[in-house]
């Protein structure tokens, strides 16, 4: 399967090479062109099964091109475990000297990395427009993928390996709305046979068979169904739906463990799929929601919800796909080989069986297909990426459990329960030896009832469930997503093409020590330790050009200072397109984020907010080429910008950038001229931009103001502080400022130790007076007391002058003020609430009376003198 990708479905992953797999537009050895093309419209010839009276069907050996050759075609499932170990035993037994395997065509110089050490699946191949690489296309692989065995097989033995689908330089031309509908072929195989789920007629009968004596037979009926499919129309009445071929002639051998998905939900190798909610048998994977005005109703959904079978349809992209095959098989017969290999999608296996033919016909199908530069690498892949149902996913509902059936032969239900148990355990769930015999004896009988000789994955998650889980679905959860699914992550050596920024990332990453891996982890990192300086720098620069390897969050370790950093690593296998799309920008991470940031900022209409951020994220990934640009630029914004709130908004990252440069022992001299210059625009504009605000722009501008203040009570310079503390007096000196803004700039003063208690308790007399209305008079207290509980706890006379107001306001004024009252008293934690509700309680809202002094009982003194001496004589 591949997935393919265009600007409108996202970014994806790879880097991807200049050189070694690009293809141009597939000219060089393209089968299609080898004796040119003959006009006219197509015909019948391939659409469809090929004859297959012949010598045999699916498997069967036939003379082709040369009296001596022999072709075999192997039809299998994608991505499944049984088809893999089949297809392994069967090329055993065959001997091949050469394999053809559905993948794109221009990818065959990639081959011989399968054979390299650090060559760990699952990956993928990955094709991408130079120009454009967000039109992407990926053939994912894992270790219980057929196709891969066919490889290893090649590697292993020495036989020469080849794609043969359509080449990504047709691919990724393809327009994607030009496939027709596809429906599920085993849908009516399944009904025939007595089954209501086609995914588990082709597990019990074709997935879990040992050897290869299922392939011919699967091919005879697939060639049915597309006789069928060719030579009926689809009609809309369900009458003219057949069962297709009796599967009772199907062998029936004692099944694998395992529940093997449909072939449409197991992506295939080697098929760029558009946005199509069904899928067929040759295995395709979906890669976004289908397109407005379709359907997103699986096709085996509408046979279950209707009770009829679906009408089979191949398309025409289909038939060109099979075309192409054919032209490549005569191709490499041609060339020599005597005993060939073909490896493909069930689905087309009656389409490639049996004589090809005359190539004329399969040239008129291919003539005029659109063609594009391309360039293609192999790049790692995930588990959950194969799992995924859209996007770059593969569809494969349980990669995990493929794994574990493919690499454990041996009592592979009793060794997947432990690795369960290991599971539940690490959660410190309780899990023990007795639990794992008691699921496996529960998987065993469940398997018993149902008729099936080994358990699969649903008696097993049953089993879990029950047994293991008490019922509970959050633990099921966890064994899901970290075994049936998984996280592994494959890898690629380190020749493969790719990009000249991918390769410096790859180089950085190792000598930094920063593993890419699937699950997420959380990394400290100490600013004064120069190794982590440079892995911020690095993760810092991914994050400019799009690539969130990293995320910064917050850590364990609490702390307050700029010397530490938290980030949660996770890689995703779209970073590899990402990468590519960055490459535009340069050769190097540091030179790449440089030319991007200094784009950004030099586009029209960017803010002084905007720029100041920038220029702290240059700060932080270490951009001393973009630096002086940015302030620059950030200069001449902001001598040109009048609006005081925009300033405002960037003189708290202008600070953090100032502190970041001290710990980074950055030259700061200019930026901090910058900020200067700063402070006095926004000192000189803010008292007249207080004025005529109404409620919302007036709680914004707090929001600023305070933000403001943290940054310049955080830079700790004497002159920016006293500046800023003088523009606040003229605030709260005002009349004609609103409450929310006049309250907040009288506890900043407070604070600041600018004006005293008793200056703020006649401000609050003032601001609560009767010439004010209730609601001013609430805005004015919630902007003196948001955020701050702890001071009514402490200051009873502020306490009881808020009580008393509150008291005196009339039924209708109280209500008026209730939910601007409930907000500032709902912002206090709920420790600081109840405290204020037990200072009300002890002692009302009242003042508080003196304490005179205690009367002296001389009495009492004396016997406490008494017993001390006592105490102090018996010591000595």
């Amino acid at each position: 399967m591949s997935e393919q990708i265009d600007g409108a479905t996202g970014a994806a992953s790879a880097p991807a090479g200049n050189a070694g797999a690009g293809a141009d537009a597939g000219e060089a050895n393209d089968p299609a062109t080898d004796t040119g093309v003959v006009n006219g419209p197509a015909t019948d010839a391939g659409a469809g099964s090929r004859a297959r009276g012949d010598v045999g069907i699916g498997a069967s050996a036939r003379a082709d091109a040369s009296a001596d050759a022999v072709t075999r075609v192997f039809g299998i499932r994608h991505h499944g475990p049984g088809s893999a170990r089949s297809l392994r035993q069967a090329l055993e037994e065959f001997g091949p000297d050469a394999i053809l395997i559905e993948g794109p065509a221009d990818a065959d110089p990639l081959v011989g990395f399968v054979a390299a050490d650090t060559m760990t699946p699952p990956v993928a191949l990955l094709a991408y427009v130079p120009d454009s690489p967000a039109r992407a296309a990926f053939w994912p692989f894992a270790v219980f993928s057929p196709e891969w065995q066919a490889m290893r097989y090649g590697v292993d033995h020495a036989v020469p390996v080849r794609f043969c689908d359509l080449p990504a330089t047709n691919v990724l031309a393809a327009d994607d709305n030009s496939r027709g509908d596809r429906t599920d072929p085993l849908a009516a195989l399944a009904s025939a046979a007595g089954y209501d789920d086609a995914e588990r007629w082709w597990d019990a009968v074709v997935e879990s068979v040992p050897d290869s004596a299922a392939f011919d037979a699967i091919t005879e009926a697939m060639a049915a169904l597309r006789d069928d499919a060719i030579h009926h129309a689809p009609a809309a009445d369900p009458d003219h739906a057949t069962p297709g071929p009796d599967p009772a002639a199907l062998p029936s051998v004692a099944p694998l463990p395992g529940d093997a998905t449909s072939l449409d939900e197991a992506a295939q190798p080697g098929e760029a799929t558009q946005p199509d909610p069904s899928t067929e048998h040759g295995g395709t994977a979906q890669t976004s929601p289908p397109p407005p005005g379709s359907s997103s109703v699986p096709s085996e959904d509408i046979s279950a919800a209707t009770g009829f079978i679906a009408p089979l349809v191949v398309d025409q992209h289909t038939l060109r796909r099979e075309a192409y095959m054919r032209q490549v098989m005569r191709q490499v017969l041609k060339d020599g080989a005597k005993r060939l290999a073909v490896v493909c999608g069930a689905w087309h296996a009656p389409a490639l069986t049996g004589p090809l033919g005359p190539a004329a016909p399969d040239m008129r199908l291919l003539k005029g297909l659109p063609k594009t530069k391309a360039a293609l690498t192999w790049v790692p892949w995930t588990h959950s990426r194969l799992a995924a149902g859209s996007g770059y996913g593969a569809g494969v509902t349980s990669p995990g459990w493929y794994h574990h059936l493919f690499t454990e032969t041996e009592r592979p239900v009793a060794r997947w329960l432990t690795k369960v148990a290991g599971v539940l355990r690490s959660h410190d769930l309780p899990v023990s030896s007795a639990h794992i015999i008691e699921a496996v004896r529960l998987s065993d009988t469940l398997a018993a009832l149902r008729g099936r000789p080994l358990a699969g994955l649903s008696e097993v998650t049953e089993a879990v469930r029950s047994v293991m889980c008490g019922g509970d679905e959050t633990m099921l959860r966890l064994v899901v997503d970290e075994l049936v699914v998984g996280e592994t992550l494959g890898g690629v050596p380190d020749d493969t093409p790719t990009v000249p920024l991918a390769a410096d990332l790859r180089a950085r990453s190792k000598t930094l020590r920063l593993k890419q891996e699937a699950l997420a982890r959380t990394v400290d990192l100490d600013l004064r330790k120069e190794r982590d300086v440079e892995r911020s720098h690095l993760l810092h620069r991914l994050r400019l050009l799009g690539i969130d390897w990293g995320t910064p969050t917050v850590g364990e370790v609490r702390n307050t200072g700029t010397f530490r950093e938290t980030w949660t690593l996770r890689w995703e296998p779209e970073f590899e397109v990402r990468i590519v799309e960055a490459a535009v920008w340069g050769t190097t991470l540091r030179t790449a984020a440089e030319a991007k940031i200094l784009d950004t900022a030099s586009r029209d209409g960017v803010s002084v907010a905007e720029l100041a951020d920038a220029l702290e994220m240059a700060l932080l990934a270490d951009l001393g080429g973009a630096t002086d640009g940015l302030i620059t630029r950030l200069e001449a914004a902001a001598a040109l910008d009048h609006d005081v709130t925009h300033l405002l908004g960037a003189l708290p990252g202008l600070t953090r950038t100032l502190r970041y440069g001290d710990v980074r022992g950055t030259d700061t001299k200019a930026l901090a001229h910058v900020a200067d210059g700063l402070l006095v625009r926004i000192c000189a504009g803010l008292p007249g931009a207080v004025t005529g605000l109404d409620t919302d722009a007036a709680e914004a501008l707090r929001v600023q103001i305070d933000a403001a203040h943290t940054a310049i009570s955080t830079r700790d310079d004497d002159h920016a502080t006293t500046e800023w503390l003088a523009t606040l007096q003229r605030i709260a000196d005002r009349d004609d400022v609103h409450g929310a803004i006049g309250g907040r700039a009288v506890r900043l003063l407070c604070d600041a130790e600018r004006i005293d208690d008793a200056d703020s308790a006649r401000r609050l007399a003032a601001a609560l007076s009767v010439g004010n209305t209730p609601a001013a008079k609430a805005a004015w207290i919630d902007g003196f007391l948001g955020g701050r509980g702890l001071l009514l706890v402490h200051d009873r006379e502020l306490l009881r002058r808020i009580d008393e107001w509150l008291r005196e306001l009339t039924e209708d004024q109280f209500v008026a003020t209730l939910p601007l009252l409930r907000r500032t008293f709902g912002s206090f934690e709920s420790g600081e609430r109840r405290a204020i509700g037990q200072a009300l309680r002890d002692t009302g809202s009242a003042p508080a009376a003196p304490v005179g002094a205690t009367a002296v009982d001389p009495v009492r003194g004396q016997l406490a003198l008494r017993a001390a001496t006592a105490i102090l004589g018996a010591a000595g």
